[in-house]
């Protein structure tokens, strides 16, 4: 695996931000850890949406601050993943969504860097947000995202149902 980065989105990236929203379309992806990606009209709405998410004044009704990086692999700049940080709960994130939410571009999934973007992210929330614990939550049956929380030290808690999207969902506390 080559070395990756995470850094926050900026226009200079929209492209790729673009086409990787296209790539996980059709691949039927879910776009965890993409914010509001998946219902953006364009990659410029997505930067607007994402940076109405870090400060408090201009957060969306029901939202939380949220830090969006970009996961860009350093020798050649593409765009890997992405992985957003929440700050704090809300009522739905302490249950079912948690402080991490993330995802791997398709092409490039099983090479390691859902493990190193998850790892740089549990640092940002050590480090930066000054939490001791974070919660990780996956889809039962993604053994992808459970091998990943798993190798961070997610100890697992219980699985709990998400009516809205009908899915089963298990919950990982990784100790900071």
């Amino acid at each position: 695996m080559d070395t990756i980065k995470l850094i926050l989105p900026s226009e200079e990236y929209l492209d790729q931000v673009w086409a990787y929203r296209q790539e996980c379309h059709k691949a039927d992806s879910s776009m965890d850890g993409c914010g509001p990606l998946r219902h953006n009209e364009s990659a410029a709405q997505w930067l607007a949406d994402v940076r109405a998410y870090t400060d408090p004044a201009t957060l969306p009704e029901g939202k939380v601050t949220a830090t969006q990086f970009l996961a860009v692999r350093e020798s050649d700049g593409r765009l890997m993943g992405m992985i957003q940080v929440r700050h704090y709960f809300n009522e739905y994130l302490e249950k079912f969504g948690g402080h991490i939410g993330y995802s791997v571009r398709p092409s490039e999934r099983r090479k390691g860097y859902g493990r190193e973007q998850l790892r740089l992210a549990l640092l940002f929330c050590k480090e930066t947000l000054g939490l001791d614990r974070a919660l990780i939550t996956c889809k039962t049956g993604n053994e992808g995202s459970r091998r990943t929380i798993l190798s961070a030290g997610g100890v697992y808690e219980n699985t709990v149902h998400e009516p809205g999207q009908n899915v089963d969902l298990e919950r990982y506390w990784i100790t900071l």
